[in-house]
């Protein structure tokens, strides 16, 4: 690939995952929102932080896209609506999308090339995402 063509699908990478991330703060919103039961007020507030992450990451990412010439997507991944709010099944919804995102990072991270800045930025992110995935896991008891 020629340099013009790995920034163009760096920015085309960096462009999923923004649509990704500002998804999660629609999705983890969603979830805060149809919490019910005894144990609502821990849960809501640890999707609440999912949703302000996610904005936090899509601002990033943006940033990032910009810095590489490109316009960031005005797209948001499609949210599915499961019409299924039990913590259980939000939870096992979220472990499937946090897991999507994760392996976005770690294909971005096959094209980051030297650039030292972006791959430093993928790497706390692909952290940050793993880090996601097993705290679902360990909220749904499954390895």
């Amino acid at each position: 690939m020629t340099v013009q063509e790995d920034k163009k699908k760096i920015v085309e990478l960096l462009n999923e995952i923004i649509e990704m991330e500002i998804s999660a703060v629609v999705r983890y919103l969603h979830y805060a929102l149809m919490i019910r039961g005894p144990n609502r007020i821990p849960i809501v507030k640890w999707f609440n932080e999912q949703a302000n992450e996610g904005y936090t990451h899509a601002q990033m990412i943006g940033e990032k896209i910009t810095a590489y010439g490109g316009h960031p997507s005005l797209k948001v991944t499609p949210v599915p609506e499961t019409n299924t709010h039990k913590v259980l099944d939000i939870l096992a919804e979220s472990l499937d999308f946090e897991l999507k995102a994760l392996g976005k990072y770690k294909e971005l991270l096959k094209h980051v090339g030297d650039d030292v800045a972006l791959e430093e930025l993928v790497r706390g992110q692909i952290r940050l995402e793993t880090e996601h995935v097993e705290e679902v896991r360990k909220m749904l008891d499954v390895n």
